[in-house]
């Protein structure tokens, strides 16, 4: 592997800066600093700084594009003040893909987590068995192993794909629980 380094090409900060670019563009996934170092034999350092000036550049020019880091990594996205034109264009219109009680008892999760069935049905005050079924099935959340308590029930938490669907770069980012009691009252 010291040779592959060897042999790279020395790149210009704006090189530099197109390769990250295209490489962010192309993932599937958001790709974190650390993948994009070791793809081009580039110093993580350099590719923040690359990726920082990419950031700059977006914003610079006013783009309808952004990098974001989300779920621990980077991701081209359109801004979120232009979704509204882009789902009109796109024919779409905002997912409504989870039922009211898979997403109550996605909220009991993301906020209460590690949590368990028993400890849903407390908080929401009816059975969750199908809610996390679907979650689970839909990726949002992943078992985080078992409470040290009679009958050793699972328990629950988000997964990265959670982060993703909802743009978050981690679980800080969720609006606080008095937010929502300020538009209840």
């Amino acid at each position: 592997m010291d040779e592959a380094v060897q042999q790279q090409p020395i790149r210009t900060p704006a090189e530099l800066v197109a390769l990250v670019e295209a490489l962010i563009f192309v993932a599937e996934e958001p790709v974190s600093a650390k993948l994009l170092a070791e793809v081009l034999g580039e110093d993580k350092g350099a590719v923040k700084a690359a990726v920082e000036q990419l950031v700059a550049d977006y914003e610079e020019r006013g783009s309808g594009l952004q990098v974001r880091e989300v779920a621990g990594g980077f991701q081209l996205a359109t801004r979120t003040e232009l979704h509204e034109e882009i789902r009109a264009f796109l024919k779409t219109r905002p997912s409504a893909k989870l039922s009211i009680a898979s997403l109550e008892t996605l909220a009991v999760i993301a906020y209460k987590q590690p949590v368990t069935v028993p400890e849903i049905l407390e908080i929401r005050g009816t059975q969750s068995t199908s809610a996390i079924k679907t979650l689970l099935d839909k990726r949002l959340i992943v078992a985080k192993g078992r409470k040290e308590t009679v009958g050793r029930p699972m328990m629950y938490g988000t997964s990265k794909d959670f982060l993703l669907q909802f743009g978050l770069k981690d679980l800080t980012e969720l609006p606080s629980i008095e937010d929502f009691e300020d538009l209840v009252n």
